[in-house]
């Protein structure tokens, strides 16, 4: 990588940083009310996209002032409807302490042990996405085939394991495990989670996930992929792969569903 693409690279770090050194809390109540309601455009979205299937599919955030307790969509309500105020509150014994609408058991031995796993991590989506769990019914990692694939080079992983439903904290604890400090993982015959620092990163890295799913499909079934070398493919990742590029890019879909569903804030 030459010295001027490097500088360019941190050049456009900086914007990333200054833009998200924008978003300031003056009160935890005011830092809380901002997750919740990018956790409602979430949810929104993946209906958009088609990331619904039936009750299945959950994403979480890390409540800013009690670290051990993550606001989740309740079990049963599509994702188009979700508003802020919807949320449910769930503690680490997976008590709901805030909101009237049962909790999603796998919602809770999943991200449960994600979040105590990786106090990095503030929010966590998973969901059964047609292409994504199409994926990972192979058993295999996703392949450098194209610059947006190159986000996840070497840093997604496989969760080879599959027994059913997922209703113990135990399985949740292995999937842990296997996501290490990665940011997202194929869980085999089951489907994709991903991770953020942010609820906008979280959800930007399983849009993007599930197209390079689609993507290598696609190019699979047409023929043989040629694969990007590693040199190119690791340098890309540096570019397009770290956490202030995921956050950034969800800030156009955020602004779109903003526009088209502004209930979703209340």
């Amino acid at each position: 990588m030459g010295e001027n693409a490097i500088n360019k690279q941190e050049e456009i770090m900086k914007t990333y940083r200054s833009i998200i050194q924008k978003h300031t809390f003056t009160t935890v109540e005011e830092e809380r009310q901002h997750r919740k309601q990018r956790l409602a455009a979430a949810f929104r979205l993946f209906s958009k996209f088609g990331f619904d299937e039936g009750v299945a599919g959950h994403i979480t955030a890390r409540d800013p002032k009690f670290e051990d307790h993550f606001w989740v969509n309740p079990l049963g309500m599509h994702f188009s409807q979700i508003k802020a105020s919807d949320l449910i509150l769930v503690n680490h014994h997976g008590e709901v302490v805030e909101g009237d609408r049962p909790l999603n058991l796998a919602a809770f031995a999943i991200h449960s042990e994600v979040h105590a796993a990786r106090p990095d991590v503030i929010a966590a989506a998973h969901a059964h996405s047609v292409y994504g769990k199409t994926w990972s019914s192979l058993g295999r990692l996703l392949d450098p085939i194209t610059q947006d694939a190159c986000a996840f080079y070497q840093d997604h992983t496989l969760f080879d394991d599959f027994t059913g439903v997922v209703k113990e904290t135990e399985e949740g604890k292995r999937i842990a495990k296997a996501l290490g400090n990665y940011k997202a993982a194929i869980l085999r015959n089951h489907g994709l989670l991903t991770v953020g620092q942010t609820v906008d990163e979280a959800a930007w890295w399983f849009i993007t996930m599930e197209r390079s799913c689609q993507a290598q499909l696609l190019a699979e079934a047409a023929g043989t992929p040629i694969l990007i070398d590693d040199e190119h493919a690791t340098i890309t990742a540096k570019q397009i792969g770290h956490s202030d590029a995921g956050w950034f890019k969800f800030q156009p879909l955020w602004d779109r569903i903003v526009k088209e569903q502004p209930d979703l804030l209340k």
